[in-house]
């Protein structure tokens, strides 16, 4: 397999966010800043790479009645090891993202290429599809919570850019729906220009 199309293809052409729509919750959930939006990304990802990793070297080993089971559970031991690092290290973000840090163990990115492709592939390719996936992920949160949090606050990543108060909509739920669907619209023009 080509290890660039298998890395590429979470970046737009199957981006999770803006192509196949999955993580919606997060996705909406925490990205009022472009900050949150990384923190979550950088989490996802790690959880993504790990998880890919360790279900493709143990595929052969666990019976396909507790397939899925087994996929949460190694889910589960890596979103530990990020929620408890996020906690020690960076106390403020793990306040922001609150319970969608837990939720990531059932995130149906991170389970979805634990079962759609990590456990059909091997170990090198599912990291790669992992860290392909992840980045794409993180990006388009990214994004997205710059996007909202320019046009809600006039910041980036905290800076404050535009004088005065902005649009609080972008930083209500409702904003994240606007905004999001915008993106999509756009990522969706680029993704037939570059076919």
């Amino acid at each position: 397999m080509n290890q660039w199309k298998n890395f590429s293809k979470g970046l737009l052409k199957e981006n999770a966010v803006f192509v196949l729509i999955l993580g919606m919750c997060p996705t909406l959930g925490v990205t009022t800043s472009a900050t949150n939006g990384l923190g979550m990304g950088l989490a996802t990802t790690f959880v993504l790479i790990m998880s890919n990793l360790v279900v493709s070297l143990v595929k052969n080993l666990i019976p396909d009645k507790v397939r899925i089971p087994a996929f949460i559970v190694i889910i589960a031991a890596f979103v530990t090891v990020v929620e408890l690092v996020m906690k020690g290290y960076v106390p403020a973000l793990f306040d922001a993202l609150g319970l969608f840090i837990p939720l990531i163990v059932v995130n149906c990115v991170v389970l979805g290429r634990a079962e759609a492709f990590a456990s059909k592939n091997t170990v090198w390719s599912s990291i790669v599809d992992g860290a392909g996936m992840g980045i794409g992920f993180t990006m388009a949160l990214t994004i997205l919570g710059a996007v909202r949090e320019l046009l809600g606050s006039g910041a980036f990543f905290g800076m404050k850019l535009i004088s005065g108060d902005g649009l609080l909509l972008f930083i209500l739920p409702p904003g994240a729906f606007l905004a999001l669907g915008y993106l999509i619209v756009l990522a969706n023009m680029i993704k037939e220009k570059t076919s």
